[in-house]
């Protein structure tokens, strides 16, 4: 019966610290696209390569199958998401 016990709890155990590490990288992928669109209103170059690895990072836990999936960021994303915000300001 332990075993059952301790097999149960280092489950949990890991999944806890998936999601931990998941919302790591979601905080970091958020700040990394605040970051992309506010050099996009300010008409300079950017690339959306930091938000990708973190992405990717994310997408790599989702194979564990706790934790959602992340959709890839283009520029074009990024150019369309600031014209549609500046559009409604």
């Amino acid at each position: 019966m332990t075993n059952v016990h301790e097999a149960i709890t280092a489950h949990s155990k890991k999944q806890h610290q998936l999601i931990k590490e998941f919302v790591l990288l979601e905080q970091e992928r958020e700040r990394a696209i605040e970051e992309v669109v506010a050099t996009c209103e300010r008409q300079e170059p950017f690339s959306t390569d930091r938000i990708n690895q973190v992405t990717a990072k994310m997408n790599e836990l989702a194979k564990k199958g706790i934790v959602p999936q992340r959709r890839f960021v283009t520029k074009e994303m990024v150019e369309e998401y600031v014209s549609r915000k500046n559009a409604q300001a």
